[in-house]
């Protein structure tokens, strides 16, 4: 289930056919959007990115957001990281 808002809301589908010939239908991968940073936090270990970005854009949901604006592709890279540049708002 895609939420609205996320990031894979209008990247649509394709088929993927694996070596023994099955197919599979996935999500493309997004191109991520251009996001300036307002600045950075500091993150305490532990701290998850939901909590961040509620924090910060007011939706839990929206870490991929922060992702973007880290120009990393997968929370898990971004989690492990000190700082984190949070985004503007709205973009």
């Amino acid at each position: 289930m895609i939420f609205p808002g996320s990031r894979y809301e209008k990247t649509g589908t394709m088929v993927l056919i694996r070596f023994d010939g099955t197919r599979i239908n996935v999500l493309r991968t997004p191109i991520p959007r251009p996001a300036f940073v307002r600045g950075y936090f500091r993150r305490s270990e532990g701290q998850r990115l939901d909590l961040i970005a509620n924090r910060f854009l007011n939706d839990p949901n929206g870490f991929w957001r922060l992702c973007d604006a880290n120009n990393v592709m997968v929370p898990d890279a971004l989690a492990k990281r000190d700082l984190v540049g949070i985004p503007l708002a709205g973009l």
